[in-house]
């Protein structure tokens, strides 16, 4: 392991297609989605296995911030980069890239969403550790892909070489960036061996993604540049305010990874989730013998395939087939298990009256 790696969470969103339980003041990665502990409290245990609380930096909104201190004991303020808004991945991480580039010209930096499910911790630490002896040693960018275990089509997926490379059985060389596929497309990448699912985990040393956004993105580079100016100045906050809003939105899949020459990829196969719909919480969860997960008090008769949690209310239903029912702080929402994806259509169509105290 490298003094030099620093483990960055990337912990912005509130995670719309939660609803009702995820709102502005309890978003999905400060909640208990699967199991009984927190997503994002989840991740922390697990990158402190490899960074000291010291080397460990999350990167939200100030609000979020605050919650999340109060969860895990041992944060302070030192902990946190704050992003003046959301402005999509590659913002944030060239924002964390230049700051911790600033302590470190040598570091290296692992990139982990708040709110991804990882089964064996143990397999996952070890292909941290391959990927951050390769990202110290050569200048290239990390990524981790998933084993498919089922053609899925909410995933964006990466092409790989079919051997991996010389000096480890892990890491393979990428040879594209596969969009979101159609349900045959992605049939037919499972079935070629070469195709991985598209984590949304990397890592690097700073100086080589800080070049990477120069190249490909040279108009947010010069904002950040500007901004790592003032790290540790008087002026740093006001820059940031400043200049922060000034910046384009953009993911780091679209505006470098696709674009990138030399991309390497862990092929993992830790069991992952990026946990993304109640449907997929569902396939997490144990069920009963006809396949319900009711996580509250109530009583399911003549009914198969439903997700129902409740804090609010002790639910008792009938002849009931494959719904997402959450009843949380006042709302009951009520879905087809398989249109779970839309919740965010219906967050996005409640009444502008009164809205304000639903989010």
């Amino acid at each position: 392991m490298s003094d030099r790696y620093y483990s960055v969470i990337m912990a912005g969103g509130v995670g719309k297609r939660f609803w009702p339980r995820s709102r502005k003041n309890s978003p999905k990665q400060l909640l208990d989605i699967v199991g009984s502990d927190t997503m994002i409290n989840l991740t922390i245990k697990r990158l402190r296995r490899v960074s000291p609380l010291e080397q460990l930096l999350i990167i939200t909104n100030y609000e979020q911030a605050e919650m999340i201190i109060d969860q895990y004991p041992g944060l302070t303020w030192n902990n946190f980069i704050i992003e003046p808004s959301g402005k999509n991945t590659a913002p944030a991480i060239a924002l964390a890239a230049a700051i911790i580039h600033k302590k470190d010209p040598g570091a290296i930096m692992g990139l982990f969403p708040a709110d991804h499910l990882i089964r064996n911790d143990d397999e996952f630490i070890n292909c941290l550790n391959e990927g951050i002896r390769i990202a110290e040693r050569k200048d290239v960018l990390v990524t981790f892909g998933i084993e498919p275990t089922r053609p899925a089509t909410g995933y964006g997926y990466i092409q790989i070489e079919s051997e991996p490379l010389p000096e480890s059985k892990l890491v393979y060389k990428s040879k594209t960036f596969a969009e979101k596929p159609n349900i045959e497309t992605a049939r037919r990448f499972l079935e070629s061996g070469e195709f991985l699912w598209n984590s949304g985990m990397f890592i690097w040393r700073t100086d080589i993604i800080l070049k990477e956004i120069e190249h490909f993105i040279p108009e947010l580079f010069e904002i950040i540049e500007a901004i790592s100016r003032k790290i540790d100045t008087p002026d740093y906050e006001s820059t940031l305010q400043e200049l922060w809003r000034t910046i384009k939105p953009i993911s780091i899949d679209y505006g470098v990874m696709e674009n990138a020459k030399h991309v390497k990829v862990i092929r993992a196969k830790f069991g992952w989730s990026d946990v993304g719909s109640w449907d997929a919480v569902y396939a997490l969860e144990n069920k009963d013998k006809f396949g319900n997960v009711l996580r509250g008090e109530g009583y399911l008769l003549e009914s198969s395939g439903n997700y129902i949690y409740s804090s609010d209310y002790q639910v008792f239903a009938r002849n009931i087939h494959n719904l997402i029912i959450i009843a949380d702080k006042g709302v009951i929402m009520l879905i087809p298990r398989d249109e779970s994806e839309q919740i965010k259509n219906i967050v996005d169509a409640l009444p502008v009256v009164g809205k304000e105290n639903l989010l």
